[in-house]
Formats: structure tokens, C-alpha cells, sequence
């Protein structure tokens, strides 16, 4: 029996992922769990393993494509079975072939005669993105009827083709379009067969793209055509048709110059989904400043144990675990936001930031309030090193209901987090270092660092982040050694 490959869900706010290569191809014979293939998401890049051990004998989708979740991209035959005979990945393009017909019967009309002319691109305003949507394969050319144009606008557009623009568009835009309010028949898509793609709607919602109607009296930015004999810039993974094209005036850049290297699959997806962050919630940061004196002589009486139970006893896993505490104390914290409605989550999810060479992911510690601290240690470690090692699964990368980000460890004093949706809030630690401070009206050298909460106004008030923060101070200040 046949099993279906299928996009995994890579997290409860993505939509699509991007194919980055095929460790295996047609005809390979894999087992259950073995890695399939690896995958590009905002959240994370990740080897995705083999549902069924058998033979690939389809391959559905090409490496640099990208589909939206829960889309067979591969089929796994049972061992034994042979490959299909071409896949979508090594199909050569169609061909148009006139269709036969009976010798009496007059030839069909030309289609081209009586069919209405398609709408006219909208000119792009800004440099070229490579598009995120999936690529199809042309249709088959259906034999030529003689049928009467369909009835168009003042604008020249059919009002069929506006009203169905909005099913050509991914499930994640059309959340988008939702969120703000925006009636996406009036964006005109650049996308295959007019898909309305992320980019149309992000531009739209910026201003620097204008609705489908008023296209034609635009203005085309210029474009740099690459030197005499050099090859397109190309994205990775994707063909040089949707590859990103620097305008004359980036290129020129007042005099300056510079190498144009398109953007890597998991970077442009952190950086759509921090854009629709920053325009769904509501800002607000509050900074405060901890002694972590008692945690430092805490973790110099307790490292070696932690170590030889294989864990690491950081400033982090303290902070984590105090996070953990105060969520439970202050629940809505740990919510989300539905519409008009604020859902509260029964699970403590913490995401962790972890950084990596060539991007950022967040694997999430699932019921970290079942967790003591030897746990919680274990935890991160385990997911921080599966992660740069792309071994993270599916679910380990969904379902968080809070983050904890650690720009400190590099030396920052604190940072201003964008919250990271559906959460509300997200906590980023700050450098602990020695710093001189005023105890008991005298100078005195204490370990400090600040904690800096980002936090949704829509839902959370000042006065409640500062309640949730002063838990977390308190709790830091004044940890009880018998618990660590």
C-alpha cells in the first residue's frame, strides 16, 4: 500500500514550506524515519524523516518549490514497487498538440478571438522578491470551444476573475487579508495565473503597491540588466525567472557599490512573519533590572552536579524556570489572542530562542511547568544542539505559548523583542555581568542583568507586565538553594 509524503506543519502560524533538497530521490529505497528530505520554514529548517519504509516511487515537488502544508510531495511505494514513470520534478514542459477531429466538422474558432484579454500586470515598484508561493506545471491546452466573451467592467477586468482572485491566494494571506481587513480581489497578484502571493499583500499593506484598478498608471522601476555574460543572480533553491533583481537605484546606491546576495528561504520567511508581528500586536516593552548574586552562588555550589546528571546549571535555566512560575501566577501572559476573543492556554509551552549560522528557530519545551530545574536544563540543551544539527521535529517547533530570547549571551545590556504570534509576550535576558550597585546606602559589586519584557497592549496592561516581571525578580533575587 502506498503512503503519502505530505508538508509537515512546522508550527501553528505556518502555512508553507520550502523544499531545499531531496536526500532521497525516485527508486531510492528508505526506512521508516530515515531522513526524507529537508525543508526551509520561518520557524526552522529541519530533515524531515520518512513516514513508511518502502520505495520512493514519486516525487511530487522539486527542490527549491514551495507548497503549503499538509501537500503531498512524495509517494512511498511498498518494497519491490517500481517508480512512476516521470515526476512533476523531471517532467519536460508540455507541449501543445492540435486536437484531432472528425474530417466533416469545420476547425474550431481561435481562442484568441473570442476570448477577453488577460488583465495587464501590475509594474513592480520595488525590487523583485523571489516568490514564496508553490509553481505548477502549465496546464494541458483544453480543445477550442465557441463561447462568447465573458462580460468585463468599466476597468476592463471580468467580474468573474475578481471575484475568484480571492481563492488564488495561500490559506497564510488570507489570514493576513482577515487580520487587516483587506479585500484581497482589490490586490493584484503576481503570483501564477495572478496568485495573490505574501509579498502583494505585505506590499499592499505598506502602500507601495497599488490595488489591482489602478495598476495600468503606475510607474515600471528600472532594472540593472546583468553584464554581458554573467549569470542571474539566482535565489537559492530557485530558478533565475524568480530570482531577485537589485533596481538601478539600489545598485547605484549614491556611488556605492557592493555584492547583491539574495535572501536564504528561512531568512525571508523571519523576516515576513516579524513584519506581520510588528502590524498585528500592540508593543510595549518594560525593563527590569536583577541581582542574580544568590543564582551565581547557587551555580557555583551546583554546576558540577548538574553536569554529571549531563546538564548544564546556566543563568538560563533559572530564568526559565522563574518564567515558568510566574505564567502559572499571571495566566494571561500565557494566552493568545482569537479575534475579539482571548484564548488561555492550559499548557506552559516555553520557546527558546536558539541563534544559528544562517538563521533563528525557537524550539519549544513542552509542559515546562512539569519541569524542575534539572529538567528544564536538560531540556534546552537537548533542543538547542538538535536544532544546529537540523534533527528537530515537527513538534518541537509548534504549540508555544511564551518565548525567552538571549541576546545577552553575546553581550547586549538588553534588547526590545518582537513578540513571536500567536504569543503575547516574550521575554529577553540581557548580559550578567559585575556591575557596581547601592545595597544598604553603601556601594557594593553585585552580578546583574536586565530582563526586558515585549508584551501585547491589546491584551496586557502595564501594571499586569510589571506584576509578571515582579515575580520573576522576586523569585531570582531570593531562590531558595534547597530547590536547585
Amino acid at each position: 500500500m502506498a503512503t503519502d509524503v505530505v508538508m509537515p506543519q512546522m508550527g501553528e502560524s505556518v502555512a508553507e514550506g520550502t523544499i531545499v533538497r531531496w536526500i532521497k530521490k525516485v527508486g531510492d529505497t528508505v526506512d521508516r524515519d530515515e531522513p526524507l528530505f529537508e525543508i526551509s520554514t520561518d520557524k526552522v529548517d529541519a530533515e524531515i524523516p520518512s513516514p513508511a519504509a518502502g520505495v520512493i516511487t514519486e516525487i511530487r515537488a522539486k527542490e527549491g518549490e514551495t507548497v503549503e502544508v499538509n501537500t503531498v510531495v512524495a509517494v512511498i511505494g511498498e518494497a519491490g514497487s517500481k517508480p512512476v514513470a516521470s515526476t512533476p520534478a523531471e517532467q519536460p514542459p508540455l507541449e501543445s498538440k492540435p486536437v484531432a477531429s472528425a474530417p466533416a466538422q469545420p476547425p474550431a474558432p481561435e481562442v484568441a478571438k473570442t476570448s477577453a484579454p488577460p488583465p495587464a500586470a501590475a509594474p513592480s515598484t520595488r525590487p523583485e522578491v523571489p516568490s514564496t508561493e508553490p509553481e505548477h506545471a502549465p496546464a494541458t491546452p483544453a480543445p477550442a470551444r465557441d463561447v462568447p466573451p465573458p462580460k468585463q467592467d468599466s476597468a476592463g477586468a471580468s467580474p468573474e476573475a475578481e471575484s475568484d482572485r480571492s481563492h488564488r491566494s495561500s490559506p497564510l494571506v488570507r489570514k493576513i487579508a482577515k487580520e487587516h481587513n483587506v479585500d484581497i480581489s482589490q490586490i493584484h497578484g503576481t503570483g501564477i495565473s495572478g496568485r495573490v502571493t505574501k509579498n502583494d499583500i505585505l506590499s499592499f499593506l505598506e502602500g507601495s503597491v497599488q490595488p489591482a484598478q489602478g495598476a495600468a498608471n503606475a510607474q515600471p522601476t528600472p532594472v540593472t540588466p546583468p553584464r554581458t555574460g554573467s549569470a542571474p543572480v539566482v535565489a537559492e533553491g530557485r530558478p533565475a525567472s524568480g530570482a531577485a533583481k537589485p533596481s538601478a537605484s539600489t545598485a547605484a546606491g549614491a556611488g556605492l557599490t557592493g555584492q547583491v546576495v539574495p535572501m536564504s528561504i528561512m531568512r525571508r520567511k523571519i523576516a515576513e512573519h516579524m513584519v506581520t508581528s510588528r502590524r498585528t500586536s500592540a508593543h510595549v516593552h518594560s525593563v527590569f533590572e536583577v541581582n542574580f548574586s544568590q543564582i551565581e552562588k547557587i551555580r557555583q555550589a551546583k554546576k558540577a552536579d548538574y553536569e554529571r546528571a549531563g546538564a548544564k546549571l546556566t543563568y538560563l535555566s533559572f530564568i526559565l524556570k522563574a518564567a515558568v512560575d510566574a505564567l502559572r501566577a499571571v495566566p494571561v501572559v500565557n494566552a493568545s489572542v482569537d479575534g475579539d476573543n482571548i484564548v488561555y492556554h492550559k499548557q506552559v509551552n516555553v520557546g527558546i530562542a536558539v541563534a544559528l549560522d544562517w538563521g533563528l528557530i525557537v524550539p519549544v519545551v513542552k509542559n515546562a511547568d512539569e519541569k524542575n530545574l534539572l529538567g528544564l536544563s536538560r531540556a534546552v540543551v537537548d533542543l538547542a544542539n538538535r536544532a544546529r544539527a537540523k534533527q528537530l521535529k515537527p513538534d518541537e517547533v509548534s504549540g508555544g505559548t511564551f518565548t525567552i530570547t538571549n541576546p545577552g549571551v553575546f553581550g547586549a545590556q538588553f534588547g526590545m523583542p518582537i513578540i513571536n504570534q500567536p504569543q503575547v509576550a516574550i521575554l529577553g535576558i540581557g548580559a550578567v555581568e559585575k556591575r557596581p550597585v547601592v545595597i544598604d546606602d553603601a556601594i557594593a559589586i553585585r552580578h546583574m542583568a536586565y530582563l526586558a519584557l515585549g508584551y501585547d497592549h491589546r491584551i496586557i496592561d502595564g501594571a499586569i507586565a510589571d506584576e509578571f516581571m515582579s515575580q520573576i525578580k522576586h523569585a531570582l533575587e531570593n531562590w531558595d538553594p534547597s530547590q536547585a
